[in-house]
């Protein structure tokens, strides 16, 4: 079908579905819209963070304050979990194991990717809809019953899964090895191989939507740098999650059907089990070959929000269009062929992990060319410091902060001596953690006037980002020197051990800060969550932005523009244009006869 047929068939089906009446069930539960779907997905992705959050200020206490007695401990954990108030030490793994997980795949993969793909892919390629409004229906849907399943499993009789969030075996395979290796593992188990399909369906959505639904004159390289990572964070997910899948199922099989595909020579109590054949380090390939592709997936989408947004508040085009694409495909590729440097102390041939170690030192080329073009946006532009911006300035400090002790854990003798202390909790946190979520947060400050159709409180915005940046620095920052000391990550008390008793005030330091950034978090639900009904009420271009759209109107209507798709005529990033009077020039605003293009 030629492009302009399909337009056609799609502006008639878009006409016959405004004439169906929709129902309370069909707008806002079972939506095809994609949306009301990123809204979706941006609600739960809150509401598991928030959850995760809460998890990690508990354990925090625990660790600042060991053997303490505490009613919320009691409160929120039961008899069972924290007698008399103090918190029993199988339950602290799990906080870690279900923390993790939460934040990684429910927060910063679906929460973040989930909303901004569904929101913006559309809108910004001039497309109706995505290519299939059902199959994106049902991956939100498979989502939310993974996070239910998730969240069911910490209420299991023998305690949710507590093997870590990358859940090596043997102590998960074994339901007899810890309590939370029983029925909260397999429910860990089957919440993500439910994700994962989630995963996938979206991720082909995404991937055929932006190849096949852009308007006409939408090239390539006139995309914006936000399609751009989408895309790229889409195929890279289509390439690793299944492998994680296979993970998964195989531990499965070895936990319910006798297998041993994970497991050789195993003791109990003294007892022999029948388990031969099998290795623990192949969970960690399988397990890797996804984990450090997901470190891309959750980074990836909050560079392209970054790029836009500084390009935006910087009223100056992107610097290096081109070489920021070039560097995100460069990440694409090299982050499959980098996961052994979470293995370096597995008694990996030290050759395998020289090539590793140049492979990882490889990826910090990409990294730093977005972290150097970024800078020179900011160079000598007319910059609008509003929280958006602030969040993507922030994104960039913690990036470059963060991946710097990258180069220590890359390199396979350095990594020794860190690997599994606070160094390590440090590095990935900032790099990973707090930058993709500082790029969420500018990100919904950003289209929460297209999203909502009001703006959120920009003092209140203000207050936000101020004690997140210097609270998210003061936990994670200190944990670089415990680390370097020697702390190791995962136990509940480090009182057992003399050698740690002068990091001990240092921990209460971090516990303190920690506190401090979560309940400031209380200020963004406030202000989210009643700018929604209560905010003042949005005009169509806020920002005074070139990208498409904005300019769909205020109100939402299903297919995205009352009229005609519109045409596109030149890249995303027209600001201060000295052959236009305005400082930015919609993408849509067709060339002057001679205006020259501006060099990508």
């Amino acid at each position: 079908m030629s492009a302009e047929g399909h337009d056609h068939a799609h502006d008639h089906e878009h006409e016959h579905e405004h004439h169906h009446k929709e129902t309370f069930i069909t707008k806002y539960i079972f939506s095809i819209d994609h949306k009301m779907i990123a809204k979706q997905y941006l609600i739960t992705g809150i509401l598991m963070g928030i959850i995760g959050i809460c998890m990690s200020l508990l354990f925090r206490m625990q660790l600042a304050w060991p053997e303490e007695s505490f009613k919320i401990f009691n409160v929120l954990l039961g008899d069972k979990f924290a007698p008399d108030g103090v918190m029993a030490n199988d339950v602290y793994l799990a906080l870690v194991t279900i923390h993790g997980t939460i934040m990684v795949f429910f927060v910063l993969t679906a929460g973040l990717s989930g909303t901004f793909s569904n929101l913006l892919i559309p809108l910004q390629i001039g497309a109706r809809d995505m290519a299939s409004g059902f199959m994106n229906m049902i991956s939100y849907w498979l989502f939310f019953i993974s996070a239910v399943i998730m969240i069911a499993s910490l209420f299991v009789e023998s305690g949710p899964a507590s093997s870590g969030w990358t859940i090596y075996p043997p102590l998960s395979a074994l339901p007899q090895a810890i309590p939370g290796s029983g029925t909260g593992m397999t429910l860990w188990l089957v919440s993500m191989a439910i994700f994962i399909a989630s995963s996938l369906m979206g991720s082909l959505n995404y991937i055929v939507t932006v190849i096949n639904l852009r308007t006409k004159g939408m090239s390539m390289t006139r995309l914006p740098l936000t399609i751009w990572t989408f895309f790229v964070t889409a195929i890279i997910g289509v390439i690793s999650f299944p492998v994680l899948l296979s993970a998964a199922l195989l531990l499965i099989f070895d936990r319910s059907f006798g297998t041993s595909f994970f497991l050789s020579d195993i003791y109990i109590a003294g007892e022999v089990l029948h388990y031969q054949g099998g290795s623990p380090v192949l969970f960690e390939h399988l397990f890797w070959f996804l984990g450090h592709p997901e470190v891309y997936i959750v980074i990836l989408p909050a560079m392209g929000l970054v790029s836009e947004i500084m390009a935006t508040n910087s009223r100056k085009p992107i610097f290096g269009y081109r070489a920021m694409i070039m560097s995100v495909l460069a990440i694409a590729f090299l982050s499959t062929i980098v996961w052994g440097h979470h293995m370096f102390i597995s008694g990996m041939n030290p050759f395998l992990g020289s090539v590793f170690t140049f492979t990882t030192l490889l990826i910090a080329i990409p990294s730093a060319v977005k972290a150097f073009n970024w800078i020179t946006t900011l160079w000598k532009g007319n910059l609008q410091l509003n929280p958006a911006m602030l969040f993507s300035i922030g994104m960039v400090s913690t990036f470059i902060t963060g991946g710097l002790t990258g180069i220590i854990l890359g390199d396979s003798t350095l990594d020794i001596n860190v690997h599994d202390t606070y160094f390590v909790i440090a590095h990935f946190h900032l790099v990973m953690g707090i930058s993709a979520l500082y790029g969420m947060f500018a990100g919904i400050y950003h289209w929460f006037p297209k999203m909502f159709g009001r703006m959120l409180n920009k003092n209140l915005g203000y207050v936000h980002f101020w004690i997140t940046a210097v609270c998210a620095y003061g936990v994670f920052f200190p944990m670089h020197f415990i680390g370097l000391a020697g702390l190791p990550r995962r136990y509940y008390t480090n009182t057992n051990f003399p050698l740690f008793d002068d990091l001990q005030n240092v921990n209460v330091l971090i516990t303190v800060f920690a506190l401090v950034g979560g309940v400031f978090q209380l200020i963004f639900l406030y202000n989210f969550f009643i700018s929604i009904f209560y905010g003042k009420k949005a005009v169509q271009n806020p920002w005074r932005s070139t990208t498409l759209e904005w300019t769909t109107p205020v109100e939402h209507i299903h297919g995205n523009w009352p009229g005609e798709i519109p045409e596109v005529h030149r890249w995303a990033y027209d600001y201060s244009n000295p052959e236009h009077e305005d400082d930015f020039v919609p993408q849509t605003v067709p060339m002057k006869p001679g205006e020259s293009v501006l060099h990508h």
